[in-house]
């Protein structure tokens, strides 16, 4: 297996939200929107093999029927583009620009639909760092913590992806499967819109979540509670500024 090949499929919390098993009903559509939600979650990169219809039908648990008909669906569409040969594959295209897919999405959803994936994401986000300030070992916490000064440099989009695996780490620290599964989930469909939060707003991000971190540290439940739900309401302000400048 070559390098580029093996590196579809290297393990990250992004990347297990992004290949969890789908559902029973429109699998084709699920292979496909969850593929396109790697893409704009920066978990697939332009230019990337994507992991073979077997490993994608492995991991999704669906047919490689159905996988094959989904990457037809992206063919389609044009984010990605299918070489022969021994190194060949399925590889993503420059269309495949994250930034772009979030900002469509944003301009599509309604005021209402966006509140309720941000409250679904703060009650589940909330009540896990709740539990990781009851179970997380202090210096559990300051890994992330330091993990997290350490990609202050990138820019905006890979910051923000960083950002993404702090919170995932931190919700894991929780020990509970059933709602790290679910932050998981809902971190798939909302991180690439908090993506969209640059510049000065993503210090307001930064500086919320360490505040979220040192109450988890401190074991003080309540205010990583009160401090999750404050940062994701103040997430949602700012999304829907930019939602409004993107549907003027």
């Amino acid at each position: 297996m070559s390098t580029t090949h093996a590196r579809g499929l290297v393990p990250s919390r992004m990347r297990s939200a992004i290949l969890l098993p789908v559902g029973d009903e429109g699998r084709v559509e699920q292979v496909e929107q969850r593929l396109i939600q790697a893409v704009t979650g920066g978990v697939l990169r332009t230019g990337e093999r994507l992991p073979s219809e077997s490993e994608l039908a492995r991991v999704l648990r669906v047919s490689p029927v159905t996988v094959r008909e989904a990457l037809g669906l992206l063919r389609d569409r044009g984010l990605i583009t299918t070489k022969r040969g021994r190194s060949g594959g399925s590889f993503l295209t420059e269309a495949a620009d994250p930034v772009v897919f979030a900002r469509d999405r944003l301009r599509g959803l309604t005021r209402l639909a966006l509140r309720d994936l941000g409250q679904h994401y703060a009650a589940i986000g909330s009540a896990c760092v709740a539990l990781a300030a009851r179970r997380a070992r202090a210096e559990e916490v300051d890994a992330i913590r330091r993990r997290l000064a350490a990609a202050t440099a990138h820019d905006d989009h890979e910051w923000s992806r960083h950002l993404d695996e702090a919170v995932l780490e931190l919700t894991a620290l929780g020990q509970s499967a059933r709602l790290t599964r679910e932050q998981m989930r809902l971190q798939a469909e909302f991180s690439p819109l908090l993506a969209l939060i640059d510049g000065d707003r993503r210090k307001a991000r930064e500086t919320a979540f360490r505040r979220v971190l040192t109450a988890v540290e401190r074991g003080e439940a309540r205010a990583a509670a009160d401090r999750f739900a404050a940062a994701t309401e103040a997430d949602l302000v700012n999304l829907i500024e930019i939602q409004q400048d993107l549907q003027q």
